[in-house]
């Protein structure tokens, strides 16, 4: 290009002002710097195009190209609007084109390509000025122009491109839905014609991206944002490194990354967001025209990461960012109050972590300085008015300036009413005037301000939009205000964030990269509902809300995999129906686990006919409430075969309700704390990884007595009040910190008392529908039973177990004669892939080996095998042929992550999960030939009178062989054991 310009420099020389060739010299020159310009991005470039473009236009008064060299000196001045925002290039652009339309009347070739032009410099004028007047005329031109372009004109596709910018500019500024949906439809018409190949299908890739995006933002549906982020992969493809676009579908694509980002809380959107800014930037360098938009573009994205992980220096780098970006966006450049806004924010972000007076202090006049720059009218007004109340919140809070608070509620009240009810950004603006009422309402005790505040998180439930982070986060916000207040509303709030609990997660896949996202969105929401409903008396509500809001990972990857029995035998159209639920479900499920992205146009797809399956299936009779949150009424059935206690721990308070077949729920208050309990948990952690001396057994025996005393004992009590018999059986359920703790063990080991083994038979269930569904899972009396035991002993990388080899020699000794079929698996044969195969063919399972728990990274538990870990990730699958039972004869296969005990990530709960009706699992490390005893003593009493292995037996089983192996055994080795399921 370089070389072009010289050329045509040295041709100019040729022909010296007055010749009659000199204007189309001047022309080709302007031409040659004004693509230089547009690859290199060199101001000074442009600067000699405009001028060289107005000499050849002097040059031809009276030229019969005379409107062309209008148009041409019209664009160069537009182009350098674009960067340096100066008024008066604007207007003399549109001036020049308006010239150049009345020399081209209806009926000449180029007359649409002037309405075009004159309606792009007015759609620039409306953004830099916002008078609503100027994009109006644009339209109205745009439809014009397009009137001119009938399908099969070569200049159709920039007609609609045009059209679709315009309306999609009226949308943000006046937020009517139909001007953005026509706008997408006429950039889905661009593309088409656009073709691959096409010179401009980059750009129509990038705007139908944009107005996805725009949409997304509105309305909140993920397949939008889906489609927009699969739209700019598209385009990178058509920018490799070189092309002068390359950094636009960089910064396009980590901008819709971004987006993804805030609303599902994915880190590696967010990382890949910031790594695909940084090259945009680098592309991009000083001089060039979007360097300040790369700048501020990668601030945005630093200070996101900043908030979710706490780095100071990422948040450092953003303020930089952002200060760069600023100065690069004098007075009177569209982007100036963008760049204001976002170095306040980033300044407030600061102050709150370090607490310095003059960054707050700066944010607040940088704010003030935004919110004149978007006076009335303007389509980020309401985001100005938000953040400038809330930096004046932040002031109020540090030094008490009741004006500040006053100000601040009136901003936030004007910021919401900017905002229809549909927009995606209402609840978090909505939730910051609550905040604010509620706070003016504890320092003057206004009963108008709280019941205002009230009001307005009532809107919540009647969201336009599938529920997103924020959504999420507001509901607690509301949920938590109204416990702590005891409102009438708490228990409706705590519905209505468990509802938006349950879209978070159907949005996200079954796959363990996202159960990050799912551990930040449950927290202990379960835990308070569950005791806010129990202080209320609503304790059908309790176990309802509880239920919903745990296990909520097995919960989801329960869906993909849910029997339709009933629907299968109940006509042709249902049958058909279930099968192309379970067609969908499995190649869904696929997808997810394949899918290296977050969602691929297959996944949304298949989604989006997964969720059509549903709703015609609950339509039949019967199926109403299909993968709906389960009623009392159903969740009562889990007691059919015994009590089945929840036991909750809550910052509010800890309880225990029993669930009885057949009669009202039982509320047990326990008299602990959530704060004593997670002590006693910490504490039982730490002695387990001790065993052996006398005084960490005297300490273990101190723990049981406590839970017996706290918590065990008041149940018992009741249980016996309700005439649940000595020696039947219990299920607990544990919540929150409860989770760690042997509940099974407590008692007050004193003589003539009897501790809890004593007087019933306990097993645990991490939820009541996973019970209910182990128990509907039922093999056929007649059905063939495959057992198979696997022994590794000399793991990779791992400490050998000498006993191993004659465990299974005891349960082959055990079994082989009963079973239809015995398999062993032993040293070199027990592979991972060895593993999983014998588990794909067998329904009972021995399974002897290291156990390893992962407390930080639960998905990476495992089992030892001799080439290398057995994953969680690996086990949990749909498709297991019928499993029954399963003893895994190994270390902590109970022990699950330690940030989010509720949802059960441990090896235990996998294998349920993952069909398997009945497990024996254990809570901390196993002795290797206390396993070897244990097997044998165990497998003795699981056979039936029938002479068949019976998995709902293993509960009883596994306490004989307990109680005949007690004085052989030390002492935690004799409760180290526990059962699981039916």
């Amino acid at each position: 290009m370089a070389e072009n310009v010289a050329e045509f420099r040295a041709a100019l020389q040729s022909y010296p002002p007055g010749h009659h060739l000199r204007s189309t010299y001047l022309y080709n020159l302007a031409t040659a710097l004004y693509r230089k310009f547009d690859q290199q991005g060199v101001p000074y470039d442009l600067d000699e195009a405009t001028e060289l473009y107005r000499a050849a236009l002097l040059h031809r008064p009276d030229h019969s190209i005379r409107s062309a060299s209008l148009s041409n000196l019209a664009i160069s001045l537009n182009r350098r609007f674009e960067q340096r925002s100066v008024p008066s290039d604007l207007d003399e652009a549109i001036e020049l084109n308006r010239a150049a339309l009345l020399m081209r009347p209806p009926g000449h070739p180029a007359r649409s390509t002037s309405l075009n032009n004159i309606a792009i410099g007015l759609r620039d004028r409306f953004r830099q000025r916002g008078a609503p007047s100027d994009l109006d005329e644009a339209i109205k031109l745009n439809q014009d122009a397009l009137l001119l372009c009938p399908p099969g004109h070569s200049d159709r596709s920039m007609s609609l491109n045009n059209l679709a910018l315009s309306l999609r500019d009226r949308f943000r500024q006046r937020s009517v839905p139909s001007d953005l949906d026509e706008a997408i439809e006429l950039n889905r018409a661009a593309l088409l014609i656009r073709l691959p190949g096409h010179p401009a299908r980059f750009d129509s890739l990038t705007n139908l991206a944009l107005s996805l995006r725009d949409r997304f933002k509105q309305r909140g549906v993920l397949s939008d944002l889906d489609e927009a982020i699969e739209l700019n992969r598209a385009g990178i493809l058509l920018c490799p490194p070189g092309h002068p676009d390359r950094s636009k579908s960089l910064n396009d694509l980590a901008t819709g990354l971004g987006d993804r980002f805030n609303q599902q809380g994915v880190p590696s959107d967010l990382d890949e967001a910031i790594e695909l800014h940084r090259a945009a930037l680098l592309l991009r360098l000083p001089g060039h025209s979007e360097r300040s938009s790369s700048l501020h573009n990668l601030a945005l994205s630093l200070e996101d990461r900043f908030k979710q992980r706490g780095i100071p220096s990422d948040l450092d780098e953003a303020i930089e960012h952002n200060w760069a970006a600023l100065l690069l966006r004098p007075h009177g450049h569209y982007d100036r109050p963008m760049s204001l806004n976002n170095l306040a924010t980033s300044l407030q972000e600061r102050f709150n972590q370090q607490g310095v007076q003059s960054d707050l202090d700066e944010a607040i006049e940088l704010h003030r300085d935004a919110l004149l720059l978007r006076p009335p009218g303007h389509s980020e007004r309401s985001m100005s008015l938000n953040n400038l109340a809330t930096s004046l919140q932040d002031r109020f809070r540090q030094q008490g300036i009741a004006s500040d608070l006053d100000e601040g509620i009136e901003l936030h009240r004007a910021a919401l009413e900017l905002l229809p009810p549909y927009h995606s950004n209402r609840s978090a603006s909505l939730n910051n005037l609550a905040i604010s009422l509620r706070n003016r309402f504890q320092q003057r005790g206004l009963q108008p301000d709280l019941d205002e505040a009230f009001a307005l998180y009532l809107q919540l439930p009647y969201l336009l939009h599938p529920a997103s982070r924020t959504d999420l986060s507001v509901a607690k916000s509301w949920a938590a205000f109204a416990d702590i207040l005891n409102h009438d509303s708490a228990l409706l709030a705590y519905n209505t964030a468990l509802k938006f609990l349950d879209q978070r997660v159907a949005l996200l896949s079954s796959s363990s990269h996202h159960f990050d996202v799912i551990r930040e969105a449950v927290s202990s929401l379960a835990t308070d509902a569950f005791s806010c409903s129990v202080r209320r008396g609503a304790l059908k509500t309790a176990v309802e809300l509880v239920e919903q809001g745990r296990a909520v990972f097995w919960t989801q990857l329960a869906r993909f995999s849910t029997p339709l029995d009933e629907l299968s035998v109940s006509g042709d159209v249902d049958t058909a129906l279930a099968e192309e639920f379970k067609q969908l479900s499995s190649c869904l499920r696929n997808a997810f686990d394949q899918s290296t992205e977050d969602k691929s146009p297959q996944i949304r797809q298949l989604a989006m006919q997964w969720d059509d399956v549903i709703s015609r299936i609950r339509i039949l009779p019967d199926f109403s409430r299909f993968l709906l949150p389960p009623l009392f009424s159903d969740l009562q059935k889990v007691a059919e075969e015994g009590p089945v206690i929840i036991v909750n721990a809550s910052r509010h308070s800890c309880d225990a309700l029993i669930i009885l077949s057949g009669q009202d729920a039982v509320h047990v208050p326990l008299d602990t704390t959530q704060a004593e309990v997670s002590e006693l948990s910490c504490e039982f952690q730490s002695l387990t990884e001790q065993f052996g001396s006398s005084d960490r057994q005297y300490k273990f025996v101190g723990i049981l007595r406590k839970l017996w005393n706290d918590i065990v004992d008041p149940v018992v009590r009741v249980l016996r009040e309700s005439d649940v018999r000595p020696g039947s059986r219990i299920w607990w359920c544990l919540t929150a910190e409860f989770t760690l703790l042997p509940l099974h063990a407590a008692g007050p080991y004193e003589n003539h008392r009897e501790n809890l083994s004593h007087i019933y038979i306990s097993s645990y269930t991490p939820t009541l529908a996973t019970l209910i569904r182990a128990r509907r899972w039922a093999s056929r009396d007649a059905s063939p039973q495959h057992f198979v035991a696997i022994g590794q002993g000399n793991p990779d990388g791992g400490r050998e177990l000498k006993c191993v080899a004659s465990e299974l020699a005891v349960v082959a000794e055990r079994l082989e004669p009963i079973v239809s079929s015995f398999t062993s698996l032993e040293d070199s044969d027990a592979t991972v892939q060895g593993a999983l195969d014998a588990l794909n063919r067998n329904q009972w399972l021995h399974l002897a080996c290291h156990g390893m728990s992962n407390r930080t990274q639960p998905f990476e538990s495992s089992f030892a095998m001799r080439d290398g870990p057995l994953m969680i990730k690996d086990i949990i699958r749909p498709d297991w042929q019928n499993p029954e039972f399963a003893f895994l004869s190994a270390c902590h296969t109970t022990v699950g992550d330690e940030k989010s005990p509720d949802e059960s990530i441990h090896l235990a709960a996998a294998m349920q999960f993952s069909g398997f009706r009945s497990v024996i699992g254990s809570m901390w490390s196993v002795d290797d030939d206390v396993a070897r005893q244990v097997a044998s003593a165990f497998y003795g009493h699981l056979v039936d009178g029938s002479g068949r292995l019976d998995c709902t037996r293993a509960a009883v089983a596994l306490h004989k062989a307990m109680k005949s192996l007690r004085k052989k055994i030390p002492f935690e080795q004799q409760i180290v054991f526990v059962h699981i399921g039916v």
